[in-house]
């Protein structure tokens, strides 16, 4: 249903935590101008854990409304309450996105068939287009391969966000779901390699201040072309890598800041990005052609 690069924007916020409205218009439309396939708001790494209902959903309709059809939104709503994330859900369908990415409920750790009644659950509930988001690492929660498959027979579930970079997973999620699920990467460093294996994209941390090369990555690897795509991808590795050199979205909003995106607002408990990791991420951003 979407492919290429999707960028996981950040919330740009100011120094006090309040979301920084003018700098997001400035955002989608450095997305759109740079060619982003589509954009994904109140995920990870824009703050959603943070966020309360209200700003949650204002963020979501903030975002449609700045991109006014020009490019397509879709909106974190995941939870890990399954009426919470019912809740968000409807809230991002009534705003008018086009599809929500929802991640695997944290935390609470639930077993793989309480997964799979979750996610059909919210599915059954609201009629948007949805995305499966699995990232084991930061929820304590990994959906298995043959849950996925169960959960691609439900028709608005649409995709999945594979987060792990293990490429034998994202082959067995291909063997089992054929053409009933887009596979998409959420993992910079090994989404080329996601892509030319069958994906149909990546929902990427990068592209934030990278737009541009992201896009023309994503459209070649999917030409099936390793040789032009692994040319793309070489000046943007050590960005993949400094950009998780403290916890998402620490360096990127950090990143955004250098090159006078955004202000230097961050929420606790995520800190400003730590001085002893400014040269790393600012010369992967020279490296990357982003600064100069």
């Amino acid at each position: 249903m979407f492919h290429g690069s999707m960028v996981a924007l950040v919330t740009p916020m100011n120094p006090d935590g309040a979301i920084d409205e003018d700098s997001l218009q400035r955002l989608v439309d450095f997305h759109i101008e740079n060619h982003t396939d589509a954009i994904v708001v109140a995920g990870t790494t824009g703050e959603s854990a943070t966020l309360d209902e209200d700003e949650h959903c204002h963020l979501i309709r903030l975002s449609v409304e700045i991109a006014a059809g020009r490019i397509p939104i879709i909106a974190g709503t995941g939870a890990n309450s399954t009426r919470e994330a019912i809740d968000l859900t409807r809230c991002a369908m009534d705003a008018g996105v086009d599809a929500c990415l929802l991640v695997t409920p944290y935390y609470n750790k639930p077993t793989q068939e309480g997964l799979y009644r979750h996610f059909r659950t919210v599915a059954e509930a609201v009629p948007v287009p949805q995305i499966l988001y699995n990232v084991p690492g930061r929820t304590a929660c990994d959906m298995l391969p043959e849950t996925v498959e169960r959960l691609a027979r439900v028709s608005n579930i649409v995709g999945i966000k594979e987060a792990t970079g293990d490429m034998n997973r994202a082959r067995e999620i291909l063997e089992r779901c054929g053409e009933r699920l887009d596979l998409y990467s959420g993992d910079d460093a090994t989404a080329m390699e996601l892509i030319l294996l069958g994906g149909k994209g990546n929902v990427s941390v990068t592209a934030n201040v990278a737009p541009a090369a992201m896009r023309d990555l994503c459209a070649v690897a999917l030409t099936g072309d390793r040789e032009r795509a692994t040319v793309i991808n070489q000046p943007l590795e050590s960005l993949h890598q400094a950009l998780f050199v403290e916890s998402n979205p620490i360096p990127v909003k950090w990143a955004l800041y250098e090159m006078g995106m955004i202000p230097a607002g961050i929420r606790l408990p995520m800190t400003p990005l730590a001085e002893q990791f400014h040269d790393t991420v600012r010369q992967a951003l020279k490296q990357a052609g982003v600064l100069t």
